[in-house]
């Protein structure tokens, strides 16, 4: 017995420098990579604060010296920069609710109906995730052609609610999905019919991926630059992306300016997060395992 246990000590023992050594390893490459991704916006903060002529300085300086909220005053004053804000968080705003209300009952019909061809008709709706989103850009001019949507915020609202509706749709009905059906038959048993067991048992349940699905259209709304390029001319109907890319003059850039004001618009999408990222994790997981 004596034996066994010191033969059991010394593995032990030699596999604690193994298993310290593999942390090590681990850490530090973590460390490494969260340099690497934090590095560009330690730079972009630091550009931001600092005077044109101090831009492009070599070695970069991370320490503003001198540093100015110039940058930041002229972004705020000029071109219209708070109509441009306004009309991106209205299409974004939209959008979002639109999408996530219509792609959540969608889920719910996926989730707890059965029909002929839904499987086929899901599938079909999942393609949308496999096309690539510039392939689609002359199709939606001319589709915005014919309908007179160009030079509108409710044209960008009708094709960002569509672009998501696949994704979210494929989140929620995972999500769905897994709610027990002795819920729907206990409020069956009550009288519900489909639409009260949607807004008073499926939605409340479905917080996380909810959430999941509103930080994604959000972002994707907020951010989206291609279709909007396309499709506004009129300067009234600017979003945040184009207004920020007419800083970027011809000869050259104000970078202290583009970063300011890409700052500035980063600001509702960490306000969207940290509302919603107590239930972020969970969603995205559920949506992609279940269905």
């Amino acid at each position: 017995m004596t034996a066994s246990l010191s033969a059991t000590r010394s593995r032990r023992n030699r596999a604690r420098p193994a298993r310290g050594a593999a942390a090590t390893f681990r850490y530090t490459v973590l460390i490494v990579g969260a340099l690497v991704m934090v590095t560009p916006f330690i730079y972009m903060l630091s550009t931001s604060f600092q005077a044109q002529a101090y831009v492009l300085t070599f070695p970069p300086q991370f320490i503003p010296n001198p540093a100015t909220t110039a940058n930041y005053s002229r972004a705020l004053t000029t071109e219209n920069f708070l109509l441009y804000f306004a009309n991106s968080l209205v299409v974004a705003v939209v959008s979002t609710a639109v999408s996530v209300l219509v792609s959540s009952m969608m889920a719910f019909a996926f989730a707890r109906f059965d029909f002929r061809g839904k499987e086929l008709i899901f599938r079909v709706l999942l393609t949308g995730l496999t096309i690539p989103a510039v392939m689609l850009l002359i199709p939606q001019f001319v589709l915005a052609t014919k309908l007179h949507l160009l030079d509108s915020l409710g044209g960008l609202i009708v094709f960002y609610i569509a672009g998501s509706l696949s994704l979210n749709t494929f989140l929620l009905r995972g999500f769905l999905a897994s709610v027990p059906h002795e819920l729907d038959q206990a409020m069956q048993v009550d009288g519900a019919n489909a639409w009260t067991r949607y807004w008073r048992l499926a939605l409340p349940l479905a917080k996380p991926a909810l959430a999941t699905a509103t930080i994604f259209t959000f972002l994707n709304s907020w951010d989206e630059y291609p279709i909007a390029l396309t499709m506004i001319n009129n300067p009234n109907t600017r979003t945040l992306p184009l207004a920020i890319a007419t800083f970027q003059g011809q000869n050259a850039t104000q970078w202290g300016l583009v970063f300011a004001a890409s700052l500035i618009a980063i600001i509702p999408v960490i306000v969207v997060f940290l509302v919603f990222q107590r239930y972020f994790v969970q969603g995205l997981t559920s949506g992609a395992v279940k269905g």
